[in-house]
């Protein structure tokens, strides 16, 4: 049985990671598994958990960083996040294929441990910076020094896009989405 592919989609804070990902998995024609991953902050308006992510406490995050228990982790704007490893790991050796959802540090941090060519990595980019601003101000869930962090962060992050294989721009919603199932469906 071949191993699963391990799909990552990363980019900056609120260039719509999370609305494209829902538009991927709904997409019958291809088979993915989404890893939930975890996190200390809050949930938000509308997310669940154990759906969105694993909501826990600091202690329960350190304990897992403790375990080794994480394909990568970061700390983001004072909440951290990362991604069960053995989960992950459990998948792809039944021939699963697992669909990231993650940040750039955390998509670095995996990228610099994945040895096998099973790995597809994707940056989903915004169209302009102020896209970006007018996505994150939209949510209207965090205040304006917050946004100003994500902002600076995001700047920073678009420059690392060519260390990806693939780059989607996020113009639209849809097209972007199918940009990205033709990608995974080209590595299948």
């Amino acid at each position: 049985m071949e191993k699963g592919l391990l799909i990552i989609l990363s980019g900056p804070s609120g260039v719509g990671k999370g609305t494209i990902r829902k538009h991927i998995m709904r997409d019958k024609s291809i088979s993915l598994s989404y890893s939930i991953s975890m996190t200390t902050r809050s949930p938000r308006e509308k997310e669940k958990d154990g759906v969105d992510y694993y909501f826990v406490s600091e202690e329960e995050f350190q304990r897992n960083i403790d375990e080794d228990n994480f394909l990568e982790w970061a700390e983001f704007v004072g909440h951290r996040y990362g991604t069960p490893k053995s989960h992950v790991e459990d998948l792809r050796n039944k021939g699963i294929n697992v669909f990231l959802e993650i940040e750039v540090n955390g998509a670095s941090q995996v990228l610099a441990k994945a040895k096998d060519d099973r790995v597809v990595s994707i940056f989903l980019m915004p169209p302009s910076l102020k896209a970006l601003e007018d996505r994150i101000r939209k949510r209207r869930t965090e205040d304006e020094e917050l946004i100003q962090a994500r902002l600076a962060k995001g700047r920073s992050e678009m420059n690392l896009a060519d260390h990806y294989q693939y780059v989607v721009i996020n113009t639209r919603v849809k097209k972007a989405a199918q940009e990205i199932v033709d990608i995974i469906k080209s590595r299948l």
